[in-house]
């Protein structure tokens, strides 16, 4: 699976959000609303995620294994 486009809106405000990401895998798969934070290490990326009814976040999608989740944030940083 490659990610063949990278849509990045940034956030002009002040705080830890610097961006919402748009990705689109093989021209045929769109992920909306993935976040780049900056926090104590330095920038990542965060997945779209929901409340749920505890008040707790879960992501909506997210990478199965470390190696990819590295691919998809070194790919978006460096965007």
């Amino acid at each position: 699976m490659d990610i063949t486009d990278i849509m990045i809106r940034k956030v002009q405000a002040d705080g830890n959000l610097k961006a919402y990401v748009t990705l689109t895998f093989d021209n045929c798969f769109v992920v909306h609303n993935l976040k780049v934070v900056t926090g104590k290490a330095g920038m990542f990326v965060a997945m779209p995620s929901r409340r749920t009814k505890n008040g707790e976040f879960k992501d909506i999608v997210h990478p199965i294994n470390s190696e990819f989740r590295n691919i998809l944030q070194t790919k978006i940083i460096d965007a």
